[in-house]
């Protein structure tokens, strides 16, 4: 099974209001770029990347959290990070029963953090730093 039928299947089993938050919160993400990889991680969580990881989603009892690998690196202009705000670099995101999902602000999110992944890509490379001195 590959991890889009996976999370297919997880959505499926959460037969409340946390399958279609994780619903939205899925498509949302997809949408965002047609080059976002769905992924199977930690032995049962949702995940997305593109040039590096983008976000895992759990389900839990009383939420659905959206963790943002580099969540600490991102502009939050909607504020929409809502939980592990002192962390050094996962930022998460908390839905409750009854919120709706800011679909603009997670689109920007996302398209900050694949702007992140590709612009550390570079950097690591040493791509950025050669193209600098060649203005020079």
């Amino acid at each position: 099974m590959n991890p889009s039928e996976r999370i297919d299947q997880l959505i499926a089993k959460l037969t409340d209001w946390r399958g279609k938050t994780l619903e939205g919160i899925r498509q949302t993400i997809r949408g965002a770029d047609p080059e976002i990889v769905e992924e199977w991680k930690w032995m049962g969580s949702p995940a997305w990347s593109r040039d590096g990881m983008i976000a895992v989603a759990n389900a839990h009892k009383d939420k659905v959290k959206v963790t943002f690998s580099n969540g600490a690196m991102l502009p939050d202009p909607e504020k929409l990070f809502n939980a592990g705000l002192g962390g050094n670099k996962w930022r998460a995101i908390d839905h409750f029963e009854g919120d709706k999902i800011n679909q603009r602000g997670l689109e920007r999110l996302v398209l900050a953090a694949i702007a992140y992944n590709q612009g550390s890509k570079k950097n690591a490379s040493g791509g950025r730093a050669r193209a600098t001195k060649r203005r020079k």
